[in-house]
């Protein structure tokens, strides 16, 4: 798997565990848990592109 994918599904994993915490789905319901999980979104995706521009 491509290094950018990997970091792709890295953010939509995060995305998915946020949503199910926030509408209890499998977990207990947490809103503030879910925002912390939401929060890690844009910085597994900034993470990924600052990488990527070292790579280079």
């Amino acid at each position: 798997m491509d290094s950018k994918n990997l970091y792709i599904v890295a953010a939509v994993a995060s995305l998915a565990l946020s949503l199910a915490h926030y509408f209890g789905a499998g977990f207990a319901q947490s809103t503030e848990t879910a925002i912390y999980i939401g929060l890690w979104v844009p910085a597994i995706l900034s993470l990924g592109n600052l990488l990527a521009k070292k790579s280079k």
